[in-house]
């Protein structure tokens, strides 16, 4: 069972090659990519395809920076007690690091604290907050990392009690208000560009505490690593400065002086150049995959240790919390099928909505991101427990908010929050179905049948002739990919099969291509489970470089197939 087939749409104006464009200042598809993503005509490509670090913004510029930089450094000064509070996924555990390194090199030794994903919840919730207290000496000021924006109730107590409070987040403010802190660090709540995530906005913070007092020691760069890999990995747009950190961050990434980052390399098998892609389903993983088995504690110490040999065992632990996450994943993905085969219809039902008591809480987030792609539906996973309380997670299509679709469904939850993209609930088991009815509802109301119909978006037309190294020389310049700079996806028509397709592991095909008297490799990630038409095929792909024994080839990634028309 799957969705209906993907329109498969051209962005813009066809590409006209003329040629491979050589001569110009860039060749002509790169331009022509560029435009699509919405570069005006005249603005410098230049600045876009090779960003320099010179051109950050002034970091003051951030809402509340200014009261926030000069609250830390009053903690310095009167070598108070700072306890970093982070949350437990890839960003928290990296906004932890950059803010520890930070205030390392200004003297402090802060403490830090992750809550447990599975009893304590996201974020400043009472009962991590009371483990925080009891596990250490109360903080003077208690800095919050990718979470505390909505968190009034959990502030006002902490102010209570006498700990001042900072909170450096990007998730998006309460419709109650702010919460009352010496300084809300929070691009979306002020005026300037929304698009940084939390460690980004740490990086901001240490930028600013460095324009405000320089200290020796303390290079800012050494902190683009762990920024690229939380950018990343936490799926914010690709734009901006986002672009610019992750591609200087990449750049460093395989000669980091990190060793945590440097053995995360190694058990991960990359192969001494690091793309966003390489990130996201290799580093970004095994770094979740703690937080996700309730051991946040172990990610973090993978960032933070200064031991070569400890950062091995550390990530080779990390590994097999993945693997472990995996087994996970691969169990509740089945069983949500088998749920959705008894009652589900793809072409009427415009939200999926699903829950078990024997599904793992950390695991839920990426099966709902399976089944939202899979089939196109904005989609909720929940793992029940044995109350009858449910934690779940949530992925979204293009033009539906699930903030949005959360607020107004208010009512059946317990709490809920998070991003237009990916939110996160609690639900009592009894109020499932009345929230999938009104969540149904919502997206609805919110959406013509259109926007709830799958696309695939192609950004050029292209023969298998164009395609070389030096095209994919060309093309790599376009990195970083992510949201908001997503990876080109081309077409190619009429192309055959040279033989027939190598089943791998996981469902997946290798294949090998003509388009005329060009072959191609390409790999189909998932096609086993695709009912393929007859060749000729139309195809829709990506490329990729791909180093095999020190040979290296451009390789097409399969994105969908279709007849050829």
């Amino acid at each position: 069972m799957r969705a209906p087939p993907a329109d498969w749409i051209l962005r813009g104006d066809p590409f006209h090659s003329n040629g491979n464009g050589r001569g110009r200042a860039f060749p002509a598809i790169l331009e022509h990519l560029i435009r699509q993503r919405g570069l005006p005509a005249g603005d410098d490509l230049e600045s876009f395809l090779r960003p320099k670090l010179r051109d950050l913004a002034d970091p003051f510029e951030v809402t509340e920076m200014r009261p926030a930089v000069e609250r830390i450094l009053k903690a310095v000064d009167r070598k108070e007690k700072v306890c970093i509070y982070g949350d437990y996924d890839v960003d928290g555990v990296t906004s932890v690091a950059v803010m520890r390194r930070t205030l390392h090199a200004y003297g402090l030794e802060p403490r830090h604290f992750i809550p447990r994903r599975s009893s304590e919840g996201y974020g400043l919730s009472c009962a991590a907050l009371a483990r925080c207290m009891v596990e250490g000496p109360k903080p003077d000021l208690l800095i919050a990392v990718d979470c505390g924006t909505v968190s009034l109730d959990e502030v006002a107590a902490l102010r209570s009690d006498g700990v001042d409070v900072i909170v450096v987040d990007h998730h998006e403010p309460s419709p109650r208000g702010r919460p009352d802190v010496v300084a809300l660090v929070n691009p979306k709540c002020g005026s300037g560009p929304t698009y940084l995530c939390a460690a980004g906005v740490c990086f901001k913070l240490a930028h600013a505490m460095l324009k405000e007092r320089p200290t020796p020691n303390f290079d800012l760069k050494e902190l683009l690593e762990l920024v690229a890999v939380a950018t990343i990995a936490d799926i914010v747009p690709m734009v901006g400065e986002n672009r610019l950190l992750v591609r200087h961050g990449l750049k460093r990434l395989p000669l980091t002086l990190n060793p945590g980052l440097q053995a995360l390399q190694e058990v991960s098998g990359m192969n001494g150049k690091a793309t966003s892609m390489d990130v996201g389903f290799r580093i970004g993983p095994r770094l979740n995959a703690a937080g996700r088995m309730d051991v946040p504690e172990d990610a973090l110490a993978t960032l933070l240790t200064d031991c070569k040999r400890l950062a091995r065992t550390l990530a080779e632990k990390l590994d097999e919390y993945n693997k472990r996450r995996q087994t996970h994943e691969n169990q509740i993905r089945r069983e949500a099928m088998e749920m959705l085969m008894a009652t589900f219809d793809p072409v009427r039902d415009p939200v999926i909505v699903l829950g078990s008591r024997t599904w793992h809480p950390g695991v839920v987030g990426i099966v709902a991101s399976r089944l939202m792609r899979q089939f196109h539906k904005p989609t909720f996973v929940v793992a029940i427990d044995a109350e009858g309380v449910g934690k779940g997670s949530g992925r979204s299509i293009e033009g539906v908010s699930l903030v949005q679709a959360i607020n107004a469904c208010r009512g059946h939850l317990l709490a809920g929050g998070g991003h237009d993209m990916a939110a996160g609930l609690s639900i009592t088991e009894g109020s499932m179905d009345a929230f999938r009815s009104d969540f149904a509802d919502f997206v609805l109301s919110n959406t013509v049948p259109e926007q709830r119909q799958p696309k695939l978006c192609v950004d050029a037309e292209i023969s298998f002739d164009q395609l070389s190294l030096e095209f994919l020389a060309d093309y790599e310049l376009l990195q970083p990919f992510g949201n908001g700079n997503p990876q080109p996806i081309f077409m190619a028509r009429s192309v055959h099969l040279s033989r027939p397709p190598v089943h791998m592991k996981n469902q997946h095909l290798r294949l090998n291509l003509r388009q005329g008297y060009h072959e191609q490799d390409a790999v189909f990630f998932g096609g086993g489970e695709v009912a393929l038409p007859d060749p000729p095929w139309d195809i829709a792909f990506t490329i990729d470089r791909n180093c095999f024994r020190g040979r290296t080839t451009l390789q097409i990634i399969i994105q969908d197939v279709r007849a050829a028309r």
